[in-house]
């Protein structure tokens, strides 16, 4: 008897040897018809593995995140062979599932793939999928694998970094790839296709290694789905950061200054600062203390820390001095920095916990091809505070700062969201520093913290930062993207390495824990995402203009100054629009700069001590006097 246990806990036995599909059978048709993947025992596979031992297995339909990555998988797969159909002589590489669809990337060798092509891949993908082959995957020896890519060097290298025994191809009707699994049951089930772009890419992500193409393309099993993706999609391109940060007047880049570099305009310095004033706020109410510290310090801080061994190679190359052997370093994290801190004196049990805030800006030399506007850069601000505690207040410390995480995404309307909590890979326990037993501690108290605060979780393994584990806030914004936004870290390896301390109650030297957090994660992917998210309609306290007076003619632009100083003295900032234009056109370059108020201005308005108000979106709201207004301001401002 084989006995199957269900997510639910509930379990099945079966006589003998049984597959996924057989068990959705046994449970309702409907749910076998709709069951196109599935893992057992934590690995997904098809539905046709053979399950021969007592297992637990979860049923996967469209409907699941696993089911939709064997889904876009899957259709990678019929992408590289349509590629083929009209590029023989292309060299296949790697084509994976990603978070929205997939891509392949290919070596087209002298050939170029452009834009016009894209619809005879979809139309041969299409053909590909109504014939219903099924998908195959078997088991292949190294020696055959070698041979049947012996043109091909990409395949060639990835076989030869795998074992016998682990090597697989994937088959259906005559096209055959190299593949791990993750498959649906047959093409049939794909019904709508969509070649999206193509764009360079390093093989292996490595600058040094061959640009390839890498094809973007994602695929529904209802035409219907396809059509409102890409709606969600023209309503991307309209909300993109890029776009809205140059029109708003947000920030800009400079070849001269460099990639990945940005330049932050009036209007972005602004909003950076409000943001920064707005947690600046709330962090003083929970106790923190604020510090600076340099954009660059001795490569033997990193050394200590760890991060010059794991991110040395790839990080900006060491600045040296005119000292022999002496480097220092572009600081590519804060918490090295704040552990010095923490060591300028000896502190007591009752001293702690000890919560340093810094918005500090580090450097980390992304490649080119990975640079994307503000979400990926090469110098950002981290909102990182560090707090050093005993291993009692952790717990109530950890659950502090969640508090204060959500109170952030729900002042700036992040109401979307899942908390991921990061473990280590348990079979790469070499990719992390520190022992067993304190990784055990600092995993335990972020699940049980995440738990008491009732906090939407998932667990995933190997993505800790390689001193400790994380609880990530995973975004959802207007689109139903995903991104990583706050992050809290349990860190009791850098106190260890640096080798700090404090005086217990008994008189003896203890280690403090350390939490590393960040609510914004970094001050310019937080507000790019901010920018799609909200379009440019900033929260009204938030908006770096909240308002613009129009004065009708140039003999009111005195008066509109007297109404602008007024509302400065309510901590209200805004412009005066005194161009030589007629007051439609300013209201119409208004709104699409998004401001808040228009407060129009004329004779009236100058002899009664009042502004004609019109808030965008809404129009008009009428004739109040500028007191009346700034309060109207103040109570519709509040966080």
């Amino acid at each position: 008897m084989i006995k199957i246990t269900l997510p639910d806990g509930s379990t099945k036995e079966f006589d003998s040897a049984v597959t996924p599909l057989d068990v959705a059978k046994s449970i309702s048709e409907g749910l076998a018809r709709n069951t196109i993947s599935a893992m057992v025992n934590g690995t997904q596979v098809e539905t046709t593995t053979p399950i021969t031992e007592d297992s637990s297995v979860q049923l996967l339909t469209w409907n699941d995140d696993l089911g939709k990555k064997a889904f876009w998988h899957s259709s990678a797969h019929l992408l590289a062979q349509a590629i083929l159909d009209f590029y023989p002589n292309a060299k296949l590489t790697i084509g994976p599932a990603i978070e929205q669809g997939f891509y392949y990337d290919v070596d087209f060798g002298d050939e170029v793939l452009s834009e016009k092509d894209f619809e005879k891949i979809e139309k041969k993908m299409l053909e590909h999928a109504k014939i219903n082959s099924t998908f195959e995957k078997y088991p292949v020896s190294k020696t055959d694998a070698l041979k049947e890519y012996a043109d091909n060097e990409y395949k060639t290298e990835l076989i030869t970094n795998l074992n016998d025994g682990e090597i697989t191809f994937c088959k259906h009707e005559d096209f055959v790839d190299l593949c791990r699994g993750g498959h649906i049951p047959a093409t049939g089930i794909v019904k709508a296709v969509k070649v999206l772009n193509a764009a360079g890419a390093y093989w292996r992500g490595d600058e040094k290694n061959k640009q390839l193409t890498r094809v973007y393309g994602i695929s529904f099993p209802k035409q219907k789905d396809l059509t409102e993706y890409l709606e969600r999609l023209e309503e991307a391109k309209r909300r993109d950061h890029r776009k809205l940060g140059k029109e708003l007047g947000i920030f800009a880049f400079s070849e001269k200054v460099g990639a990945g570099l940005p330049l932050w305009l009036p209007k972005g310095t602004a909003l950076r600062k409000k943001l920064e004033e707005f947690l600046s706020k709330a962090q003083k109410k929970g106790g923190y203390e604020f510090v600076m510290t340099p954009h660059i310090a001795n490569v033997e801080l990193y050394k200590t820390s760890g991060h010059y061994e794991k991110y040395g190679a790839d990080s900006f190359q060491p600045i040296k001095t005119p000292n022999d052997g002496e480097e220092f370093f572009l600081k590519p994290m804060n918490c090295p920095h704040h552990c010095e801190i923490y060591k300028t004196s000896q502190w007591s049990y009752k001293d702690l916990p000890k919560r340093y805030a810094e918005f500090g800006t580090v450097y980390r030399y992304e490649q080119s091809g990975e640079l994307h506007g503000l979400t990926r850069v090469r110098g950002f601000t981290q909102d990182d505070a560090h707090i050093f505690c005993t291993p009692d207040q952790l717990m109530d410390e950890f659950k502090k700062v969640i508090d204060l995480t959500l109170y952030v995404f729900k002042s700036l309307g992040f109401e979307d969201f899942v908390t991921q909590i990061s473990l280590r890979d348990p079979d790469h326990k070499e990719k992390y520093i520190g022992s067993d037993e304190n990784w055990e501690k600092a995993e335990n108290a972020i699940m049980v913290a995440a738990k008491e605060k009732n906090l939407k979780t998932v667990i995933e393994y190997g993505e800790a930062a390689f001193y400790g584990p994380k609880l990530d806030f995973m975004v959802k914004d207007a689109l139903g993207r995903k991104w990583q936004l706050g992050t809290i870290q349990v860190d009791y390896n850098l106190p260890e390495r640096f080798d700090l301390n404090y005086i217990g109650s008994d008189n003896e030297k203890h280690r403090p824990v350390m939490i590393h957090r960040a609510p914004f994660g970094s001050m310019e992917r937080f507000i790019a995402i901010l920018l799609e998210n909200t379009a440019g309609d900033f929260p009204l306290w938030l908006a770096p203009d909240q308002f613009t007076i129009l004065p009708i003619s140039e003999k009111y632009v005195d008066y509109a100054k007297k109404v602008s100083q007024l509302l400065e003295n309510h901590d209200i900032c805004g412009l005066i629009d005194d161009r030589n234009e007629k007051t439609g056109k300013k209201i119409r370059d208004a709104e699409l700069q998004k401001l808040p108020f228009m407060l129009i201005v004329g004779e009236n308005e100058a002899v009664n001590g009042t502004v004609s108000v019109r808030k965008r979106g809404e129009g008009d709201l009428g004739e109040m006097s500028v007191e009346d207004f700034a309060n109207y301001f103040l109570k519709e401002a509040k966080i």
